[in-house]
Formats: structure tokens, sequence, C-alpha cells
């Protein structure tokens, strides 16, 4: 290959620790230790949801939609003489596994190479080639369908609690803001995360996204690439936030755009979940609690819509 060296990734970052043939990244990482270990979390029983609805007028990514019609009320019937049943569907027309709170598949994202020869190619987690897992009906291998059911610890990190204030969009958050807020948050810097959980990073953006949806794919305070790797070399399963990419946007390098998606994602076989809703979570005091999703099994699908929850 003759590309510069992407430092999201570095030289060597295929194959899979977990195998060539691995499609589940750090979902490998889970296992009934986990659920047992998440079990022994919870207190009150009280359950959060951590996403938001999905509406007409919800923020859009360009290029994306979302729209909702019922056919007809009532859809259906009557059936039955007596009991005269009646039933209301609705058609959902939406690009499914990228919009409002979604989790995104390990097929999500890739790396463009340029081979000797002039070809180019894009490279996906474990080096899969999108030439060859790519169709028109879905992704052949790494959709969605193949990433576990979640049910582990979970660690909010508030970086809007550290400062106070909603961050504005191309604050770079970097190692030292996350262990900033393990402090703030009476946890241990040198030891507060296992593998196979979730960090979950408040930044303030999810408090715009209703309020100002038109713009809330403008810009967003996020990740830098050093804090993507700060994390990594903890092996979460999940690294989640309250924006729309988890990276900072606008990139600190404009030549090197969605690092952080490109090093959790393609590298390590994190999965991402974004446009999440932290803030009822963050009003309970509890950094520490129960993660729980399931992603819809949708085969070849690049990601998940869902609602993802806590359980304090």
């Amino acid at each position: 290959m003759t590309d510069k060296i992407n430092p999201a990734l570095g030289t060597e970052w295929f194959p899979s620790r977990w195998g060539p043939e691995d499609e589940r990244g750090a979902g490998n990482l889970l296992g009934p230790h986990k659920v047992l270990q998440a079990r022994d979390l919870i207190r009150t029983g009280e359950t959060i949801s951590l996403g938001f609805p999905y509406r007409v007028g919800m923020p859009l990514s360009p290029g994306r939609t979302f729209g909702l019609k019922m056919p007809g009320g009532p859809t259906g019937g009557p059936e039955g003489a007596i009991s005269r049943t009646v039933w209301n569907d609705d058609f959902i027309c939406t690009e499914i596994g990228q919009i409002g709170t979604h989790m995104d598949a390990l097929g999500h994202l890739g790396h463009q190479v340029t081979y000797p020869c002039g070809h180019c190619d894009t490279l996906v987690y474990n080096g899969n080639k999108l030439s060859e897992i790519w169709s028109p009906y879905g992704l052949k291998k790494l959709g969605i369908e193949k990433a576990p059911i979640f049910f582990t610890r979970a660690v909010l990190l508030d970086v809007q609690g550290l400062f106070g204030r909603p961050l504005e969009n191309g604050f770079v958050i970097t190692p030292d803001h996350l262990r900033q807020c393990l402090v703030r948050q009476d946890m241990n810097p040198d030891d507060w995360l296992s593998p196979g959980d979730v960090v979950l990073i408040r930044t303030g953006h999810g408090s715009r996204f209703f309020s100002e949806a038109e713009t809330w794919y403008d810009g967003e305070p996020g990740l830098g690439l050093e804090a993507a790797e700060y994390l990594s070399a903890l092996q979460p399963v999940i690294v989640g936030a309250d924006n729309f990419a988890i990276d900072v946007v606008p990139p600190v390098d404009p030549d090197i755009v969605l690092p952080c998606h490109q090093h959790l994602i393609m590298r390590h076989g994190i999965y991402l979940h974004e446009g999440m809703n932290l803030d009822p979570i963050a009003e309970t005091g509890r950094y520490e609690f129960v993660y729980g999703f399931a992603p819809l099994a949708i085969e070849g699908a690049t990601g998940s819509p869902g609602t993802p929850f806590a359980i304090l």
C-alpha cells in the first residue's frame, strides 16, 4: 500500500486479537461473568432511559431521513361480528441504523487504501475488504446482527459536570479531562474500568438535541485521538456519548477525519453508541451502574436504533 500511515490505526492493526475471522470484536469480552458483576451494582432497581425518542424534527445528518405515516385509522378491520376488532399499523421510512440514538456496527466505518498498482479499496474491521463484504442488500460480514446483547457495568464520565457547562463545538476532550472527571467523581483514576465495561461521555451536546436540531450536526465537542487511545487501552466493550460522532467535530487535523471512530471500531472492535441522552443519569449522581442494550438483529445493517438503559 502506498498511503501515509494513519495515526488512528498504526501499521499493524489487523488481524484482530480474536483471530482473522472474528466479527464480534470487543463483544468477545462479555459473558455470564460480566452479567453477574453488573447485577451486583443494582441497589434500587430503578431504570433510566439513555436514549432520545425518534420523531419527525429530530436532528438528522445530511442525506438521512425519518418519517412515520399511519396507513389509515384504523388500518385494518373490523373483524368479528361481536368483537369488531380493529388495529393500527405504521409505516416508517428512515435510514434506520444511523439516526438518533444508535449503535455502530463494526462494518460501519472504513479506511480507503491505495495499492502500488493504483487500485483502491476500503478496509474495515479485521482487515476485511469492503469490496468483498459489501452488497446493495447489506453487509455480508460485520453487520449489526453480529453484535452481542449487552448487560454490563458502565461508568459515566461527566465532562460537562467537570466544566460546569455544556462544551462548545470543537472542544477536544483529552485523557487529562477524563482523569479529572474520575477524581471529581471520587473514583480511582488508576483502577476504574475492567475489560468489557462501558464508558459513557457526557459533553453537554445532548442538551441541544431537540432545541437546536437543525444545527446539531454542524459540529460537536468530543474525544481527541489521545483520549480514544487512553480508553482503548482499558478494553471497554462500548464507548458512548451524548454527541453524534464520539470524535470532536471539526477535527483537530482536517486531513484526519473521525480518528476515534477508526481507532476504536477498526483497530479494537469497540462498539460506539452515539446520540445518547445522558442528562437523566447524570442528575442521579450515580457514575457506576448497569448498562443494557439489545441491538436490533437486522442482518447486514451498519447500525441499530433502540433505547439503551441504566439500572441503578
